[in-house]
């Protein structure tokens, strides 16, 4: 036989064969202490979620000292670049392995033998065995630890059987090594170990960028009056705080002084400031506008709002469920083959009288077969794939397993702020009251609250601009508490007063004279010339242009779409209307969208929440797929496992379009990658020996490039 070696190459081997048996005792023990890490980082090659093991150490910190731990994050991006390194090594040493191989010289027309091609095929495939082989190897001992066994027992299966075949082929030549196909076979497992990984973007950094919100520090007003700057640690229920114009609020409290506008959208979803003054409650987080406040406060640290919320969220990602792998449980069923199917090839020659070195080659070609290299690839190409579609057509894909659950989505769940709705305060309506265009309404109005630092004023004037009117000079300019402002725009006094106002003075009929949906659901403010009313002008939170198809094609793919909103119920009937949405909840705070979500799931839906702001994270990460608009606060992307890269909700419709064929094209590449093995194993285990039909090793390796080639095509058409 080609493979006998002489008394002095058998010494060689059994020599290393010790070395190597040391070698990995050593490392056994060496892994032993970081067990527990390995596991993690197998599950992620089996293509798991780590999440939930990482949030559990968030636990044992104050709020206030929150971070996330980077050791997930840094163990997800060093086990890429390791699955990466082992892969272009053992793809090297391969080489060799190839051409010096007598199979495939025969194959190919030449022969190339040197004196120690022996030992040098030896060494070479133990080297990919073992250093190659490690994840697989320490990822059989998590699995069975578990009593889990999936690929990686099935891939450490047939690796290990056909080294230990091998080496024993060449110490006693009854048969063909399988010293090629072990390396093949695990350069393919590396690449689609490597390929997944590399997909998958991480752990969620959602609660580190919310703590952010919190100021560190706090200017403490003192007894006497004097200011001082503290730590906000320092400050406890009944100090006073100053803070400023522009300032973050440090803290839940009341004012007790001063009058401003605050913006509370980043928590609450309230596109509009909020009038803040005596008595008034603010909230941690939130930024102080146009005025200085004196707070006192009432909670700080952990009891402030944003820190429940920050626990809410890590109570979610905690209660995540993990979903199953396809190719875990296809390969599951095919470990239970190959271990089964070997041992009963090799008891059945042996009963029937074959020899036992044809028993063995055959149990051993089954047990090799059942692993096709194209298994290792059917998911991560059509992953990577999908992922790079994904990309090219605007959204992200942060975790792979929710892409894969979005297909059975069947509710769409918006936040309306930010998302269906632009997010800003703007001019809506310009209703004329009397013999004058819309034009002139608004050029007045805006030539007076040009003056003006209000959040309506600003948007006047900016939709005044954008319509391309000219302002016009303004003089005595004077701001009227409670009322409005007014102006001298050449020889007219122009003012821009509220309803009430409008009332007192008995012009109600003007009030009657705007639409319902108006009056009831947006902000009016309304021009006076001369102290005759001229007009209204409405303003609101305005709807996307996109998101009218939006909800028309979710809805006409069978989808039930909804709302939440942080606004009152007045406006989320008004824009649920417009877009023709099916259900809505309004006045939610971030803890009421995680249970509305709850209550949708345990109607029996399955949910896709789609949002933008910190107030829908927790419901991001509780719906079974979260989607965050890609111009959004980092903390809504972050928690996320779909980013929408345009401001756009139509993406909806391709996100779930893409979910549907690229599921299609896992299932279909699970289908022949493990398809093929219900003729193959049956002529590896040699059924029809007695027709002339026998599948080798060679034919059998062949058999598995051709399915890889098949299954990575058909991952390609999805681009189609």
């Amino acid at each position: 036989m080609l493979f006998h070696f002489g008394k002095f190459e058998t010494y060689i081997i059994i020599t290393h064969i010790n070395l190597m048996i040391m070698k990995m005792r050593d490392d056994m023990e060496n892994d032993h202490s970081e067990h527990g890490k390995h596991s993690e980082h197998v599950e992620m090659a089996e293509h798991k979620n780590i999440e939930h093991e990482e949030h559990k150490e968030h636990k044992k910190h104050d709020e206030h000292s929150v971070h996330m731990d980077h050791a997930g994050e840094s163990h997800h991006e060093m086990m890429i670049k390791d699955y990466r390194k082992r892969f272009a090594i053992s793809m090297l040493l391969t080489i060799p392995i190839l051409m010096l191989d007598p199979t495939l010289q025969e194959f190919f027309g030449f022969k190339f033998l040197p004196i120690v091609w022996k030992p040098t095929i030896f060494v070479l495939s133990s080297l990919i065995y073992l250093y190659g082989g490690k994840p697989f190897l320490l990822g059989f001992i998590d699995e069975i630890s578990k009593r889990k066994p999936g690929m990686m027992v099935l891939i450490s299966v047939a690796i290990s059987v056909a080294y230990a075949y091998s080496i024993m082929i060449l110490v006693y030549p009854i048969g063909e090594p399988f010293f090629w196909e072990l390396a093949t076979l695990i350069d393919i497992m590396l690449l689609g170990h490597w390929i997944e990984m590399k997909a998958i973007l991480g752990a969620s950094r959602a609660l580190e960028k919310m703590v952010k919100l919190l100021p560190s520090k706090a200017t403490k007003v003192l007894e006497d009056g004097s200011l001082i700057e503290v730590s906000v640690e320092e400050l406890k229920p009944g100090d006073i705080v100053l803070i400023r114009p522009g300032e973050r609020i440090p803290v839940d409290g009341v004012v007790i002084d001063g009058k401003s506008n605050v913006d509370e959208s980043i928590l609450t979803g309230e596109s509009l400031p909020q009038s803040k003054e005596k008595g008034s409650k603010v909230i941690a987080g939130s930024i102080n506008m146009d005025g200085s406040l004196q707070v006192k406060v009432m909670k700080t640290g952990k009891e402030t709002y944003v820190s429940q919320v920050i626990e809410l969220v890590k109570e979610v990602q905690e209660a995540r469920s993990r979903t199953q792998d396809l190719a875990d449980k296809a390969a599951f069923y095919l470990t239970l083959i190959a271990i089964f199917g070997g041992v009963f090839t090799l008891i059945s020659w042996i009963l029937l009288g074959g020899e036992l070195n044809f028993a063995m080659e055959r149990a051993v070609t089954v047990m090799v077969i059942a692993c096709p290299h194209a298994l290792g690839l059917a998911i991560p190409l059509a992953v990577a794939v999908s992922t790079s579609l994904a990309a090219k057509k605007g959204f992200l894909i942060r975790e792979r397993d929710a892409f894969e659950r979005t297909r059975l989505i069947d509710t769409i769940v918006f936040d309306k702020t930010g998302t269906l709705t632009k997010g800003e305060f703007g001019v809506t309506d310009v209703v004329p009251l009397a013999d004058i265009k819309e034009e002139e309404v608004l050029q007045l109005a805006a030539s007076v609250e040009k003056m003006s630092e209000h959040p309506i004023a600003k948007a006047i004037v900016r939709h005044a601009t954008n319509k391309g009117l000219k302002l016009l000079e303004a003089d005595n300019f004077t701001a009227m508490p409670g009322i409005g402002v007014k102006a001298k725009v050449g020889d007219k006094e122009v003012a821009l007063v509220s309803p009430n106002y409008m009332k007192e003075k008995g012009f109600t009929d003007y009030i009657e004279k705007l639409p319902e949906k108006i009056i009831s659901n947006k902000t009016v403010i309304y021009v006076m010339v001369d102290e005759k009313p001229v007009g209204a002008i409405a303003l609101g939170d305005i709807i996307r242009e996109e998101s009218y198809e939006a909800v028309k094609k979710l809805k006409e793919m069978g989808l039930k779409v909804i709302m939440l909103t942080g606004d009152n119920k007045n406006v989320a009937s008004y824009v649920s209307k417009e877009l023709g949405i099916d259900e809505y909840f309004a006045e939610l705070l971030p803890h009421q969208k995680v249970e509305a979500i709850r209550e949708l799931q345990q109607r029996g839906l399955k949910v896709a929440m789609v949002g933008d702001g910190i107030n829908d994270a927790p419901a991001l990460i509780q719906a079974d797929v979260g989607i965050a608009i890609g111009a959004g606060t980092d903390i809504a992307i972050e928690s996320a496992d779909i980013i929408l890269v345009r401001n756009d909700p139509r993406d909806i419709v391709d996100v779930i379009r893409l979910s549907r064929k690229s599921y299609r094209k896992m299932i279909e590449n699970l289908i022949w990658a493990t398809g093929y093995n219900s003729f193959a194993i049956p002529l590896a285990a040699g059924i029809l020996v007695n027709y002339g039909i026998i599948l080798t090793p060679a034919i059998g390796a062949a058999l598995m490039s051709l399915s890889t080639v098949i299954v990575a095509i058909n991952a390609k058409l999805l681009k189609l």
